[in-house]
Order: C-alpha cells, then structure tokens, then sequence
C-alpha cells in the first residue's frame, strides 16, 4: 500500500489546536454516525492538550494543509494510542493511516522506557489495521446498540435476600475497585487492557471512567451496585455514561466471581434498561469482547445488536537488552 508522495509526515507537538481544528470536527461528525456518540467534549480535551504540545504523535500534512493524526499517551512503562484519524477527502485515507501509525509504531518500539502498547481504534473495522501492527495481537470486539423505546416493557430484577441494591455513590469507589480487580483476574480483557491486573490499576481505570469523557460523561443516576449484607463487600457494578444527549453507554459491567451463575449480571443490566427511559436515554450501546462469549450471549439475550466490530491491539516488548 503506497502514500501518495505529497503527504508529508510531522510532529504532532508543532501544531496547534486551530490547525487540527477542522479535522478533529470533521471526526467527531464520524463518531455520531458511526457509534451514536457525540464525541465533542473529549475533542475539547483534545484541543487543550493541543496547545500544551505536549501530546506525542504525528501530523499528515498535503501541500500544506494537515489531512490525519495521531498520538498516544504514557502511563508508566506502557504507550496506549489513542486516535488515529485520516479526513475523507484524501484520497487514499487508508494507506495515509498506515503510514501515520508506522512512524508512531517506530518512535514507541524504539523507546527503551516503553515495554507494552495497547489500542482500541474504535472507528475502524475489524481487519483494517493489524497490517500496520505487525507482532501485535488482535482481540476482536463488538460494538452493541438496543434501541429503547419510551414504551419497553419493564421486567422486574430479583435479587438474593442478601443482596442489597445501591446507586452509584462516591463512597462506594474504594470498593468498586477491589470488586473490578477481583473481577477480571485471569479474564481475557486483563490481556487487553492490564489496569485490570492490579488493584491501583483498576482504580485508576474508575477514575478515568467517573473524571474524564473518553467514554462520554459519567452517570451516576443511571449507575448502580449490589452489596453483601453479609460482607460489606461489592458483589456486582454496572457503570453507565451518556455519549449523547440520548444514548448512554454502559462502560463496566462485572460480578464477583463468588457470586457468577446467582444471576446478578443479567437482572442488574435488567434494572437499569428498566431506568434509562426516564433519564430519557433513547439508546445503549456497549463494547464487548468477542471472546467474551458468556457476556456476549448475555447482551443478545437482552436484545443487543451488533453495530460495529472492531478491534483492541496489544503488544508487550521484549526486554530490551544492553549490549
């Protein structure tokens, strides 16, 4: 796959926000039709780190004019890249995202600090970029959507008599940690995303879920958990944000492991499509891992369609060796 010879490849940090403007704009519009999801406060975030210049990543320019991007972010000894975006209008959109990642790719492989790099490109099918990830793995997954009408009949959830029904509350994060660390241990999403496999990590994953709008904006009246009255301890979390002034999207659905087959999982996503309606939430969607097939089933059963299939990439460097 050739780039055609006018594209120039830059240094992200030698731009400013008005420069990439138009483009992250002209993404943003891509997120609404392609996912449902009004993607405009996390390209504010975007812009302002922008003019910091303090984003690594690279800028495709044609005659001047800047046509794509790309950029990661560290956290510790590992890179996650965390867009990549080509406008329409060039006229090979493709091969100039191939060519935008390789130098990407080529900066973080050859960076001694860095030892694993993640990705979930949410807006490319699947198939489309392994070829410019070679050595990476690919875990195929699954955007889901359910339509909810004003209208849906709403089934009540049963839960144990020990188990009591909670909304979301900052008092709770502590434990809601414990409980997602708990939760993926040995689970195949702890090898696309390794916050999961330590307990700071995992917290640090809710943090970013409840703070930041990289997946939409945090609600915590849509958001629900499920206690011991035994323990005290969390047996099951759903988390949900609002992509859009009517699509919300569930961001963490986990159960402890003492308590999977007693049916937490499915009445708690059962309550809360049973709530959405009266946030006015027209929509859910969801991300999901193929591999995943016991949540996967449990989102068909629900009703869930398939909208997009994509891809999380993952790479862990070998030891770099000191000759």
């Amino acid at each position: 796959m050739s780039t055609p010879q006018q594209i120039e490849i830059l240094d992200l940090r030698h731009f400013s926000a008005r420069q990439l403007r138009p483009l992250l704009t002209e993404q943003a519009a891509l997120w609404q039709r392609r996912l449902r999801w009004d993607y405009r406060a996390a390209t504010d975030i975007l812009l302002n780190y922008l003019d910091q210049r303090i984003l690594p990543g690279f800028v495709a320019t044609a005659r001047g004019k800047v046509t794509g991007y790309t950029f990661c972010v560290y956290e510790g000894t590992k890179a996650v890249i965390g867009d990549l975006f080509t406008t329409h209008t060039n006229p090979a959109p493709l091969a100039v995202n191939h060519t935008l990642i390789r130098h990407l790719l080529e900066t973080l492989l050859h960076s001694p600090d860095i030892a694993r790099i993640e990705s979930q490109l949410l807006l490319f099918d699947a198939g489309i970029l392994p070829p410019a990830f070679p050595s990476f793995t690919p875990y195929p997954r699954l955007f889901l959507e359910l339509d909810l009408p004003p209208n849906r009949p709403a089934t009540p959830p049963t839960f144990p008599p020990s188990i009591e029904l909670l909304r979301w509350s900052p008092t709770l994060y502590n434990s809601a940690g414990d409980l997602i660390h708990a939760a993926y241990q040995s689970h195949v999403d702890a090898q696309i995303n390794d916050q999961y496999r330590t307990l700071a990590g995992s917290l640090r994953f809710l943090h970013n879920v409840i703070r930041f709008p990289g997946c939409g904006t945090f609600d915590p009246e849509a958001s629900w958990a499920l206690r011991s009255t035994a323990t005290g301890k969390l047996a099951a979390l759903l988390l949900v944000s609002r992509v859009a002034p009517d699509t919300a999207h569930i961001t963490q659905l986990c159960v402890d492991p003492a308590y999977r087959g007693a049916h937490l999982g499915p009445n708690l996503l059962q309550l809360c499509l049973n709530h959405l309606p009266a946030r006015r939430y027209n929509a859910l969607t969801l991300t999901v891992t193929e591999a995943n097939t016991q949540a996967v089933n449990l989102y068909r059963r629900a009703g869930f369609q398939l909208r997009h299939r994509f891809e999380a990439l993952v790479l862990d460097k070998p030891p770099h060796r000191h000759l």
